[in-house]
């Protein structure tokens, strides 16, 4: 139960940074960069919630599985 508090946090933490590194960049006029700093961002996020469902699978298998 904790772990999935903590899987929200940090997805929140992660999207708060990038969301203040995006402002950043963009009122320094650097678009692109700040575009790239959010692909980056939303790499890490799905890469997080990727490996979630892939545990949730594992745990689904292991219950239908004796």
């Amino acid at each position: 139960m904790f772990t999935d508090i903590s899987v929200l946090f940090q997805i929140a933490g992660i999207g708060i940074i990038v969301a203040l590194i995006h402002t950043i960049l963009k009122q320094m006029g650097k678009e692109e960069i700040a575009q790239f700093a959010t692909l980056i961002g939303f790499i890490i996020v799905l890469y997080i919630v990727i490996n979630g469902l892939a545990d949730l699978f594992n745990q689904i298998k292991s219950v239908f599985i004796f």
